[in-house]
């Protein structure tokens, strides 16, 4: 076995039934052998994928039929039908069953069912359209695991390069606002905290991306780095976490510059992501830091565009499953170690 100490296994929602998901589930399945996956079950409506792949599927209602099934058959935890399915067309069932799928995950997980919870993609319109009020699936899984959104923090993270986005889905002109000590501050706190417990490494090394070119040139390009990044990162050096900072970011992504560090905290979305999809763009991985559960998720979204048509690449879907089998590994030899 490639994982025999991972407890459980993975808990994989399908995400939209409209969108990739189904598709790409089943086609990381197909791929277990090479990519030495561990025992996962996929969770929705098996009917969406019938509808996208011809495989073997094995309805499942409780994790040891998911051991049992998992070398021969895609073990499906089929929650509802969604109605109709037509792939890239997204309906107010589907978004129904993607909601209950992401319940169901969070539930089996939280109550060590499954070892960890990946997610797949959600339509948020169509989630929206169904009284859906949280801006994404990263708010929903806090506030059902008890944490506050500001706790659960981005990671995207690949073979090269971990980053971190200080601030998300906003504006760039709002970016300079937003920034402040005690956001840094917390947010630095809770990676150095997951790249201990998860990724199992003891000393990490975190830089500061400044916001501005040359990280502010001393003030003359912007005052952001001394007025916000550098006394949040001497307030960091005074509880005992070093972080090199605030770094021109035109730079800070140069091969040997990254390799020095285990995360880069980025000011705004854009500038973590960029490069990271530069470099990451298949085998790249979203997961969040800061929860009681291991959470991860393909760095795409539904892809209603090419749903159905056989091409979705099931690779970040298979990275994630790996990584999040990685990461309930890590942290379970460490919960070990400290009995």
């Amino acid at each position: 076995m490639p994982y025999p100490e991972l407890r459980q296994p993975v808990a994989v929602t399908m995400g939209d039934p409209a969108g990739v998901g189904p598709e790409v589930t089943a086609r990381a399945w197909a791929a277990r052998r090479e990519n030495h996956l561990p025992p996962f079950v996929a969770i929705g409506d098996a009917a969406a994928i019938a509808a996208v792949w011809d495989g073997p599927i094995a309805r499942v209602g409780d994790m040891d039929e998911v051991q049992r099934t998992f070398n021969d058959a895609l073990p499906v935890w089929h929650l509802e039908d969604s109605g109709p399915l037509t792939p890239g067309i997204p309906t107010a069932a589907g978004a129904t069953c993607a909601l209950h799928a992401l319940e169901t995950g969070i539930g089996l997980t939280r109550n060590q069912a499954s070892s960890a919870l990946v997610t797949g993609s959600v339509s948020k319109f169509a989630l929206h359209s169904i009284g859906y009020t949280h801006p994404g699936q990263t708010e929903f899984i806090a506030e059902r695991c008890g944490v506050t959104a500001t706790n659960a923090v981005m990671m995207l993270a690949g073979p090269s390069l971990r980053v971190v986005p200080l601030t998300v889905h906003i504006p760039l002109i709002e970016v300079s606002g937003r920034l402040t000590v005690e956001l840094i501050v917390a947010k630095a706190r809770i990676v150095v905290r997951g790249l201990k417990r998860d990724f199992g490494i003891e000393h990490p090394r975190i830089a500061l991306a400044g916001l501005n070119p040359h990280a502010g040139e001393s003030g003359q390009l912007g005052d952001e780095e001394e007025q916000i990044m550098v006394p949040a990162v001497a307030q960091l050096a005074e509880e005992g976490i070093i972080v090199d900072g605030p770094l021109a970011a035109d730079s800070l992504f140069a091969p040997a510059v990254r390799a020095r560090y285990d995360a880069l905290l980025c000011a705004y979305h854009d500038q973590a992501l960029t490069p990271f999809k530069a470099l990451h763009f298949h085998d790249g991985v979203n997961l969040t830091l800061g929860l009681p559960i291991i959470r991860t998720s393909p760095d795409h979204g539904t892809a209603f565009n090419i749903a159905g048509s056989g091409v979705a690449d099931p690779g970040p879907t298979i990275a994630a499953i790996a990584m999040a089998a990685q990461l309930a590994m890590a942290r379970e030899r460490r919960c070990a170690s400290a009995k």
